[in-house]
């Protein structure tokens, strides 16, 4: 295999919960020597979340986080130890990236701001992500994902129409921050090739959400609308264009979904047939688009008689075979076990885990040709790796190592 686009990059790591380790997953599926710094007196919480393997969490067993934490490297390292941090100066100076989604001020704190990292290693590129980001009236705010996606608009952008705002499940700008962290990392990497110079990273996630409200503020600045109004937002009905039938629909089984999309009169026509051509569907209301616009809410629960009747994969055959746009509401394990998609491109791996065994783990996007990012390791067990990397790279003897264990610096 060839090597990997990353290898040879060192990843300082001090992320925690979501949108840090996001951005350094990425970087370790495509090779990067990923280096979590932990502290066992406070972990990472989702180290304590959702267990798939024994009765009780542990701080290993957490698919959550294996999930966001593959191919990765843990260190214990106790920074509040003065020595402590000493060694975490040291880790600085042989990284090439330095990532961390605390909020604003708290690496300054630390004494370790940018300044504090460049003096170490002047080709550092430190890459944060916080909720305001480094400046401006709002910067010291604490913030996570879900709070960050309301202040940038996307909360009020979301839900059905005459309903409260209802969110965009979870965490949704922590995925989103941490996709951009990476790709601003790897830019920061590009131009130091090219100038040998570092720099500094940074990410407010409000306004990682902020670009994504395009639509409502293009809205109100042109047409004077606001977002929230009767009729709007849309929830599963066509916005733009206005077209019927375009809804999510009840099928046979618990909490099973087909979404139909019907876009001109053929398709209904189509859709009608595949139906078995019913009594109300031949009604004048619904024979044309406008019709069905103004009658949505009887034509949907035309439709939805049918479909609650069926599976939702076969609703989903029945009229893709028909020519009528239609796809069944996926829940996670569809994915695992019924989606050949997914089994033909070998989506699905497993990795060897001390407490979780055989873990199940998602494939690496994007693909690449020739140097494709690999699954290698599951997650780290906590401190895992801390005496390799003390002794490996950063050369500590061994009885330096057990002189800073002894004083509680690796903990």
């Amino acid at each position: 295999m060839a090597e990997l686009p990353l290898s040879g990059i060192r990843v300082c790591d001090l992320t925690w919960v979501i949108a840090g380790p996001t951005a350094t997953r990425i970087l370790a599926d495509f090779g990067a020597e990923v280096i979590r710094v932990e502290h066992g007196q406070a972990a990472d919480p989702i180290r304590l979340g959702r267990p798939i393997a024994g009765e009780r969490p542990t701080l290993n067993n957490s698919g959550f986080f294996n999930y966001f934490n593959r191919n990765k490297k843990s260190v214990l390292l106790n920074v509040r130890h003065p020595q402590g941090m000493e060694v975490l100066r040291r880790l600085v100076a042989v990284s090439d990236v330095v990532i961390e989604n605390f909020s604003s001020g708290v690496l300054e704190s630390w004494g370790l701001d940018e300044a504090a990292m460049r003096a170490v290693n002047p080709r550092v590129i430190s890459c944060s992500i916080s909720g305001f980001g480094h400046t401006g009236r709002d910067r010291h705010f604490t913030t996570w994902g879900p709070t960050a996606q309301a202040l940038s608009g996307l909360t009020m952008m979301s839900g059905l129409p005459g309903k409260p705002p209802a969110g965009w499940g979870y965490s949704y700008l922590d995925h989103t921050a941490g996709y951009l962290a990476a790709i601003a990392v790897m830019m920061a990497l590009h131009y130091r090739n090219l100038t040998g110079e570092g720099q500094t990273i940074d990410i407010a996630q409000v306004e990682t959400g902020m670009v994504l409200t395009g639509p409502a503020v293009l809205d109100f600045t042109v047409n004077g609308r606001s977002w929230r109004r009767e009729g709007m937002p849309p929830g599963n009905r066509a916005w733009e264009p206005r077209v019927a039938p375009h809804n999510t629909y009840r099928c046979a089984g618990e909490d099973r979904w087909v979404a139909v999309a019907v876009r001109n009169d053929a398709e209904w026509a189509a859709l009608r047939a595949a139906m078995g051509e019913p009594a109300w569907a031949a009604e004048e209301r619904f024979a044309t688009n406008a019709g069905r616009l103004a009658n949505e809410d009887a034509l949907d629960a035309g439709i939805e008689a049918w479909t609650r009747e069926r599976d939702a994969y076969e609703v989903m055959a029945v009229l893709q075979a028909a020519g009528v746009p239609a796809g069944v509401c996926q829940a996670a394990g569809d994915r695992v076990e019924r989606d050949p998609q997914l089994a033909a491109r070998g989506w699905w791996a497993t990795l060897p885990h001390a407490e979780l065994g055989e873990a199940e783990t998602d494939g690496v996007a994007p693909r690449l040709s020739r140097t494709p990012g690999t699954n290698r390791t599951a997650s780290p067990l906590l401190g895992e790796h801390t005496r390799e990397v003390m002794l490996g790279t950063l050369g500590m003897s061994a009885e330096e190592y057990e002189e800073l264990e002894a004083m509680g610096v690796f903990m």
